[in-house]
């Protein structure tokens, strides 16, 4: 190979990675979590955008607490499940001056009820969930997986949520 036939190469090389590098969305500026929503009846966001130098924090899979403490096995349906663990995690990110509208990411892990024939309750759960994502309070909605798993810790367990927050210092 020639040097002029190298000098081609780097050249053509240079002049593409550039052109890839100004196609890359700048996130310099940023100075917010984005969020882009898809469907607006939807109850999650479609992308969460999270700039360099944001604080993550990690909330750990959290389960329901039994409304009646000397009931532990008696923690109700999907519903007051998530409204359980929803409080729960609002409570716990609130205490670090945080909130719920910090979230970026959750995913919640439900379990098939006798109600539903075996089936996730995903309205119920979503029926919650509304009450604390996409309010006129709290507007933000995070991005979410749903999966339905064959069994949590208890019995009448039916519902896990873990979480991802971010914000800007």
């Amino acid at each position: 190979m020639t040097t002029k036939t190298k000098n081609r190469f780097g050249m053509t090389a240079a002049i593409i990675a550039g052109a890839l590098l100004a196609a890359l969305p700048s996130t310099a500026g940023a100075q917010t979590v984005e969020r882009t929503y898809g469907n607006p009846n939807s109850p999650i966001a479609s992308l969460a955008f999270v700039p360099a130098g944001a604080n993550i924090m990690f909330v750990s899979g959290t389960t329901p607490s039994p409304p009646d403490a000397s009931k532990p096995d008696e923690l109700g349906d999907t519903k007051a499940q998530t409204l359980s663990i929803l409080t729960k995690m609002k409570a716990a990110l609130e205490a670090k001056g945080w909130g719920m509208g910090d979230i970026v990411k959750m995913t919640v892990f439900l379990v098939g009820t006798p109600a539903t024939g075996g089936k996730m309750d995903s309205a119920a759960m979503n029926e919650v969930f509304r009450t604390f994502f996409g309010t006129a309070e709290q507007p933000n909605k995070p991005t979410r997986s749903t999966i339905q798993i064959a069994a949590l810790g208890r019995p009448t367990m039916y519902v896990e949520i873990e979480a991802i927050a971010a914000k800007m210092p």
